[in-house]
């Protein structure tokens, strides 16, 4: 296994320009990497605990320079017409739809998902490329009557300036596209600072993107900087260059970027847990919700902010759906992600196996029951790798640990008897991010959708509550942080709006009917 992983490790870095050692800084384009030599970080495959490549990281300095660099560009950036800018986005949609299966492996091999898991990562990416650059001839404003006669009133949007983007590990790229590429159709530049756990997927994008930088001159644009908390992520938070700062993470992560961002009167735009829930009516299509909820609780190792955590499902059909769900997940194969019929790769790390494990444990001394699964799983090859079996618990919704998120592959099963008490105990958790039903009944699929229904900002009616499309905008309520991102009318928050009237008469009325003479 160590030769042959050495050398398809050696096969996918080769095929994306990742190098052995790499910067960890770059403003763009082929000569943008800046010389950085900030403490090293290694990128360790949870796939056998492996190194894979390291990077230097950056320091204040080089922080500094990429804002000023950042800086400059912007100026030159939002003056170029927004289908122009479209059409930089449409080729970058382009060079992504060339390296689709090396980055997707490369994204298996650092993150641990699955390879279809991860080539699914880079066609988001390229269908928001595709979305965005539509959107860069429908920018529109609004035209409105005057109530002051030969006055004319409409508002426009204008570019923003820097945005600062933070993102988690288990999306290390998606989430960068929704926010880069959107915002540049819109006229931004772009500060990224990914996950100190995966930075080879973002230097590889990086790489990626560079010929059409160097082809535009757009240098400065698309910039990307990897460093520490105290380097690199308290100066962007601080930064008052920077008016919106994007951040996907943690509740806690959240809180802090919120405080500080708002205390300088900054725009945040918060992507933040999720305690997704299916409820299953009695009437429901169980061959569906088995399917959705497989794949939601499963899928990226239950590491998605969208990966559903809890079954709500009523008593007259919970032994039936718990019993052919656990029969399913029997057959559920855990192992290298790099494999085509691997179903769950590991997790990311150590910490979250231990995590899970303290999860269940609680889980067991509140009083509920650990149906399946929990323990570790030895891959044959993968010594070293982080690997579970996915578990499925009966708890009560109250549990501590039932209303917190544990970001590994548990999933609950909370029963209920009237649908009043499955919509109380669905939103009875802080987060608010995806939610789902599976019914038959229109009564039942009408209040789910309804503002008595689900408080969640992804409301979904027989399918499950992860797999999200880029056309919609994405994000949640109430500790998710109630940020928006990808589709609909998510550029607005990329940009500043501003009302105009134009006078193009000989008086000066005042509004409301004011009279202010003089003399």
């Amino acid at each position: 296994m160590s030769d042959a992983f050495n050398a398809e490790v050696k096969q996918i870095l080769d095929a994306l320009g990742v190098k052995s050692v790499n910067s960890g800084a770059t403003t763009g384009g082929s000569n943008g990497w800046l010389k950085t030599k900030g403490k090293e970080l290694v990128s360790y495959s949870p796939i056998n605990g492996k190194p894979i490549a390291r990077v230097s990281m950056a320091e204040k300095k080089d922080y500094d320079e990429v804002m000023e660099k950042a800086q400059a560009a912007f100026k030159t950036f939002r003056m170029m017409p927004a289908p122009r800018r479209g059409e930089v986005v449409r080729e970058i949609g382009n060079a992504l739809r060339a390296n689709k299966k090396a980055l997707g492996a490369l994204i298996a091999l650092e993150v641990g998902k699955i390879r279809a898991e991860g080539e699914g990562e880079v066609q988001e990416m390229i269908d928001i490329a595709d979305f965005a650059t539509g959107l860069s001839r429908q920018l529109y404003g609004l035209t409105m009557h005057s109530e002051r006669p030969e006055h004319r009133m409409y508002e426009q949007w204008h570019p923003l300036g820097i945005v600062g983007l933070i993102t988690a590990f288990n999306f290390p790229v998606a989430p960068w596209s929704w926010n880069s590429l959107i915002a540049s159709v819109c006229g931004d530049a772009i500060l990224f600072k990914p996950s100190s756990k995966v930075p080879l997927t973002s230097i590889a994008v990086q790489n990626i993107l560079a010929p059409v930088v160097d082809k535009y001159g757009v240098e400065g644009v698309f910039n990307m900087i990897i460093g520490s908390r105290d380097d690199v992520g308290e100066p962007m938070l601080h930064d008052k260059r920077i008016p919106l700062i994007s951040a996907t993470g943690s509740t806690a992560m959240g809180k802090h970027v919120g405080e500080v961002v708002g205390g300088r009167l900054g725009r945040s735009l918060l992507e933040l847990g999720g305690n997704n829930a299916i409820i299953v009516t009695e009437d429901a299509d169980m061959d569906m919700a088995l399917r959705a909820t497989l794949f939601g609780a499963v899928g990226t190792a239950g590491q998605r902010c969208t990966s559903t955590r809890r079954i709500i499902i009523h008593a007259s059909v919970k032994e039936f759906f718990v019993n052919n769900l656990v029969r399913a997940y029997k057959q559920v194969k855990v192992g290298n992600p790099l494999d085509n019929d691997t179903l769950m790769g590991p997790l990311i790390d150590e910490g979250a196996v231990l995590a899970m494990e303290k999860a269940l444990n609680a889980v067991k001394s509140s009083g509920g029951k650990v149906i399946y699964g929990g323990d570790r799983v030895s891959v044959e090859g993968c010594e070293g790798g982080h690997y579970v079996r996915p578990a499925v618990a009966e708890v009560k919704n109250d549990f501590p640990i039932v209303r917190s998120e544990t970001f590994a592959p548990i999933l609950y099963i909370i029963e209920y008897n009237s649908f009043d008490q499955a919509l109380e105990l669905h939103n009875d958790v802080p987060q608010g991010l995806s939610s789902a039903i599976f019914t038959t009944t229109l009564q039942y699929q009408e209040r789910f959708l309804s503002h008595r229904g689900s408080d969640c900002g992804i409301a979904n009616v027989n399918i499950g509550t992860s797999g999200a499309e880029i056309g919609g905008a994405f994000g949640g309520e109430k500790e998710t942080g109630g940020g928006r991102e990808s589709g609909s009318d998510a550029w607005k928050g990329y940009m500043r709006r501003q009302t105009n009237t134009i006078n193009w008469g000989k008086k000066l009325p005042l509004a409301q009917g004011i009279e202010f003479n003089i003399g």
